[in-house]
Order: C-alpha cells, then sequence, then structure tokens
C-alpha cells in the first residue's frame, strides 16, 4: 500500500521536484520539530497562496522571467508573512523549470507534506504517522456520511473541525495537521487522491532516511549504532539503518543514503585502481 504513487508531474517539473526536495534537507538538517513543523505551515500556506492566484503562478512559472525578478515578486508577497527559512525555499522553487503553472502548487504541497514528515521523523513518529494517515483515508472511503461532509460545500473551518474531531481522541499532531491541510485544499481533486498524493509525500521523506549499509560479514550491534551516529551526524536527523551483508565487497563498508552513495568496500576501492590502470595503458 505505500508504494502507490499519485502525483503526476512532467519532465521539468519532476526534476525540479528533486531540486526543491535537496533544498528542504538542507533546511530541516539539525532542526527542531516545531521548527520543521512551523516550515510546513509556511510551505502549505504559499501553496495555498499560488492556488489561488493564477496570475502569480504564471509570474513564477514563465521560464521568460530571471531569477532576481522571481526573487524580487517573493518577497513583495511573503517577505511580511514567512520566516526566512520559508523565503528563501520560495525564493529557490520560483526559479526552477515547470512543464506547467500548476505543478509550481503540486511541488510546493509536497515540501509542506515532507517538511511535517520531518517533524514527525524528529519526533521518532513517521511510521505512526504514515499508519494513521492511511488508516484516516479509509475511514473516510468507508464512511459515506463523514466523506460527504468533507469534500461537499461546508466552510473550510467546519471540515478542518471535524476531521480534527474525529482523530482528536489518539492521532498524534502531525497526522491532525496534515488531515486538516488535506480536507481544505483539495483543489479539484477527490479525497482519494488527495490521501494518495499526501501519502506519496510522506513515503518520500522515510525513503530518503533508510541508510543502505553494505558490508562483507555481520557486524555487530555496537558497530551498527556507531554507524548510524556517523549518518545521523552527518544528515542532521534520526535514520533507519538497513544492513546488507555481501561478501563478495570483500572488506569495508558502502553506505547509500538518499541520492548519495559513499563506497569505502575494498572491492570498490579494486575497481578503481584498476580503471586507473586501463587508463594509463
Amino acid at each position: 500500500r505505500k508504494k502507490r504513487m499519485r502525483i503526476h508531474l512532467g519532465g521539468s517539473s519532476r526534476q525540479s521536484l528533486v531540486t526543491a526536495r535537496a533544498k528542504l534537507d538542507a533546511a530541516v538538517k539539525g532542526a527542531t520539530a516545531a521548527s520543521a513543523s512551523e516550515l510546513s505551515s509556511q510551505l502549505f500556506f504559499a501553496a495555498d497562496v499560488l492556488s489561488k492566484n493564477t496570475s502569480i503562478r504564471r509570474a513564477f512559472a514563465d521560464p521568460s522571467r530571471d531569477s532576481a525578478s522571481k526573487g524580487a515578486l517573493v518577497k513583495d508577497l511573503f517577505a511580511k508573512t514567512l520566516a526566512a527559512t520559508a523565503l528563501e525555499i520560495l525564493t529557490d522553487v520560483s526559479t526552477l523549470r515547470w512543464s506547467a503553472a500548476g505543478d509550481l502548487v503540486h511541488v510546493l504541497e509536497q515540501l509542506a507534506i515532507e517538511a511535517e514528515a520531518s517533524a514527525a521523523n524528529i519526533n521518532n513518529e513517521l511510521d505512526r504517522v504514515e499508519d494513521e494517515l492511511f488508516e484516516t483515508s479509509q475511514l473516510v472511503v468507508d464512511n459515506f456520511e463523514l466523506r460527504k461532509a468533507l469534500v461537499g460545500t461546508g466552510t473550510p473551518e467546519a471540515k478542518s473541525a471535524l476531521i480534527s474531531e474525529v482523530l482528536s481522541k489518539k492521532a498524534s499532531a502531525s497526522t491532525v495537521k496534515l488531515a486538516v491541510a488535506l480536507v481544505t485544499s483539495l483543489r479539484g481533486r477527490s479525497i482519494e487522491a488527495a490521501f494518495a498524493d499526501y501519502l506519496f509525500g510522506l513515503a518520500n521523506r522515510r525513503n530518503r532516511l533508510i541508510a543502505v549499509i553494505r558490508v562483507a560479514s555481520e557486524i555487530t550491534d555496537a558497530q551498527k549504532s556507531r554507524l548510524a551516529t556517523a549518518i545521523e551526524k552527518q544528515v542532521g536527523q534520526p535514520i533507519r539503518v538497513n544492513i546488507e551483508v555481501e561478501p563478495s565487497i570483500l572488506g569495508g563498508v558502502s553506505v547509500k543514503f538518499a541520492d548519495e552513495l559513499v563506497d569505502g568496500s575494498v572491492s570498490n576501492r579494486l575497481a578503481s585502481a584498476g580503471r586507473a590502470l586501463a587508463g594509463n595503458k
């Protein structure tokens, strides 16, 4: 269930999401849960402003406008309402290329979801939030009256109050916040599609917090703990370590985290030496 992908972006916008996500990585590195959650709120706010204003959206997505003028536009619109971190992310995002102007809103929403996922991760609750949001999606699908109230003509305040009441007994603060954002900003999507978009964002953030460590032979729990601590220090976030034992790597260790591969295995060094020798012939 956690593999289903919902968000559809064109080529340029897909690449822009990857670039924007790296900016978010930097922003949440070493952050507190509270500051990551506040960043999420501000990114949701920016997505909402852009979703309601076609001319601003088009100005941001216009490839003929240079970065400086887009940066000035961001400052004019958001300097009084956004903190420095959110403003910097939005400025960076405004300079990226988009297949369609509407994709900018989707990407900002994804960043907002992932910022809240980061807050949950800092609180060691990311798995819980992912499970709770999935369970909430099933509850809404299975309960006709609840679904009708959440997708009907009621005010955003009424929908927010309803989903908060439904979840208040047992759900984490991050789950409630994401569910409120979801039901108050469907933007023409079915509620099922919106849940799929949000679960996609959570899964993306989780996948970026898994370190795959390849070793030649089994390592001790103490060694695993030391490796995890070293990686967490680099990442500035709690991570999950998956150990893969592969005798073929001979010795040393290979670490893959997010989009980065740090390979210190003997076999890799031998392969590098072999390539160097071949190049010298």
